[in-house]
């Protein structure tokens, strides 16, 4: 069960904000994130701030200060609804993505290695639920945030996708 919301923001608030997503920015486990009550991150509000290689102090500086602003109740509000978006999304389970796809993910992505995600993909099952997927890209040695780890590898997959489509 995922924590009431409040809790796990109030356990957040301990660490302050810039921590956090920094914390959040280097996870690089092939696994998926598990918020545990207590120390759900696994850091102390002591541990020094080690901006990834990927990302500079003002752009941790930026995303800061929006999340002050807004906070993390909305982003963490998607998962405690998990089961009621399953719900609403219930008409379309067996519905195919019927449009041209190429599926780029890193290989630490959180979410590539939630249970099941990476067997899903690589077995064939994805490909059966998106008919068209024309190709699928695993960045070696990339995790969730892919598309600041390496923008100039992302773009060059996105303008050769659309290539194909042009006159």
């Amino acid at each position: 069960m995922f924590q009431e919301t409040g809790e796990i923001e109030g356990e957040f608030a301990v660490y302050g904000t810039e921590r956090v997503l920094n914390a959040f920015f280097n996870y690089r486990k092939p696994a998926p994130l598990f918020l545990p009550k207590g120390n759900g991150l696994g850091i102390s509000p002591d541990d020094p701030i080690i901006v990834p290689s990927w990302m500079t102090k003002e752009d941790l500086e930026y995303y800061t200060g929006k999340f002050e602003k807004t906070g993390f109740t909305g982003g963490l509000n998607y998962y405690r609804a998990l089961d009621l978006n399953w719900e609403l999304t219930g008409p379309w389970t067996e519905a195919k993505v019927s449009v041209p796809v190429k599926f780029i993910v890193g290989d630490l992505d959180l979410t590539y290695n939630s249970v099941g995600g990476k067997d899903y993909i690589e077995s064939g099952e994805f490909k059966k639920d998106v008919p068209l997927l024309e190709d699928v890209i695993i960045l070696e040695g990339v995790a969730h945030f892919l598309h600041e780890e390496k923008p100039e590898e992302i773009n060059k997959h996105i303008h050769q996708f659309f290539e194909q489509f042009s006159i």
